[in-house]
């Protein structure tokens, strides 16, 4: 038995019943729970794992207000508001200059949102706007302690920002999740006893600690890449630390792991939502999945300026809802019922094979 008091035994026949539930449910009836907004890739960090490459792309033909206005009525419309829940994201959200009177639409429209945010903008007056506008969840990222952190994200002085930002939304009492995301990478592995104590400190609902992933900017920073004994180490530090406090640490949606971690550090099973649960708008109006995923033009599904997303997600995202991964590596391996390829954002399209495979790995 282990801190999810479950037996292997009983984890595997609740995996079993999960890909059925995927292939004979899902799959065919797929239902969108999360609507990703992309509002802008510009970002005042230069991040040297940016799966976007923020910073290093220019924002050509973003959608204008009026035009994120009409998306947030065309989904209401076609959808409803109870699902899906919009998830506001970047590049730093905070930089769109419109902002707020987009946000404040969708509160208007009696959307819940939630955003992801680096956490240097927000002063005490924009956490007072934030609960103005409804927002009710947030992911603050804080990616080791002072120096390393800005090391990581090519941004001096901005520990004291996201530190100042994170206690500011919480001064508030307004939103029912501020949580803090961590990328673990080589050079702040060792500082995650630190973190946690100061993590325990700020009187967060949650500390999501995650792997660097083989995507994007990162792939340009190798170094930076955990070896099988550093992933041991954060997994079997958040099963330690799991519910050890008020505060809940956990690991993120990615990947699906050994049989001895799943449900152990998470409280869920992995299941990629990638097109089954989740799609995105991108800041230039493209339709596709998880934001995370490489931007390829086979990978996306429509733009919002000509296509209906309701439309698109009923009759598009096609290869989110087949065994087109079946291949390679994963064609014989016995758990691929259950991970079906793993994670979409790390399947290399060219080689037909994860950049990444914890469950071979550990």
């Amino acid at each position: 038995m282990n801190n999810s008091g479950l037996s292997s035994q009983v984890k595997k026949k609740h995996l079993n019943e999960l890909s059925q539930y995927r292939d004979e449910v899902l799959r065919p009836h797929p239902t969108l729970h999360s609507l990703f907004f992309e509002l802008t890739v510009k970002c005042n960090e230069h991040c040297l794992h940016c799966g976007s490459m923020c910073g290093d792309i220019s924002e050509e033909a973003p959608l204008s207000t009026e035009e994120w206005k009409q998306v947030i009525d065309e989904v209401k419309r076609d959808f409803g508001t109870k699902h899906p829940r919009l998830c506001i994201t970047g590049g730093e959200p905070l930089l769109h200059r419109d902002f707020f009177d987009i946000m404040n639409y969708a509160r208007a429209a009696g959307f819940t949102w939630g955003m992801t945010t680096n956490g240097t903008l927000i002063t005490p007056e924009i956490a007072r706007r934030l609960k103005e506008a409804g927002m009710s969840t947030v992911s603050v990222s804080v990616d080791g302690l002072k120096e390393t952190h800005e090391w990581f994200r090519q941004s001096p002085g901005s520990y004291e920002k996201t530190m100042a930002g994170i206690k500011n939304l919480l001064n508030e009492r307004a939103f029912n999740h501020v949580q803090v995301t961590t990328v673990v990478h080589k050079r702040n592995i060792t500082e995650l006893d630190k973190l946690y104590e100061i993590m325990k400190g700020l009187g967060i609902r949650s500390w999501r600690v995650i792997n660097i992933e083989p995507i994007g900017r990162a792939r340009s920073n190798p170094d930076l890449m955990l070896e099988k004994k550093d992933y041991k180490y954060v997994l079997d530090f958040i099963k330690k630390h799991r519910f050890e406090d008020k505060m809940e640490v956990c690991y993120g949606c990615s990947h699906y792991l050994p049989i001895d971690y799943e449900r152990e550090v998470r409280p869920w099973y992995f299941l990629c939502n990638a097109g089954v649960y989740v799609a995105s708008i991108m800041y230039n109006g493209n339709i596709g999945a998880c934001l995370d995923i490489e931007r390829r033009p086979e990978l996306v599904e429509g733009n919002i300026r000509r296509n209906s997303l309701k439309e698109v997600w009923e009759d598009g995202f096609k290869i989110y809802r087949s065994d087109f991964r079946k291949c390679g590596p994963c064609a014989d391996c016995p758990d691929y019922r259950y991970c079906a390829g793993d994670s979409f954002h790390t399947w290399n399209f060219d080689k037909m094979e994860p950049y990444l495979c914890l469950k071979k790995m550990l």
